[in-house]
């Protein structure tokens, strides 16, 4: 593994609220099992997810929240 190597980690403009991080979504993504770990920054404007995952792609993710009424979109 290439230590100057960040593609493994995804970072999203969310709508993802204290209130909001709760048990499911939590469990949404506790449970997936390509995701290594999971951090949301309620404390930045665009509360920020920070996702670890060596095998899913930002649009993967994008879907994954989407789907479960979540607004994502890949931050550059």
């Amino acid at each position: 593994m290439d230590p100057k190597n960040f593609d493994h980690i995804l970072l999203f403009k969310t709508n993802i609220t204290l209130e909001m991080a709760n048990q499911s979504l939590c469990s949404l993504l506790n449970n997936n099992t390509a995701i290594n770990s999971w951090t949301v920054d309620h404390e930045d404007i665009d509360r920020v997810l920070r996702i670890v995952s060596y095998t899913l792609s930002h649009a993967e993710i994008i879907q994954l929240l989407t789907s479960h009424g979540y607004e994502c979109c890949e931050l550059t």
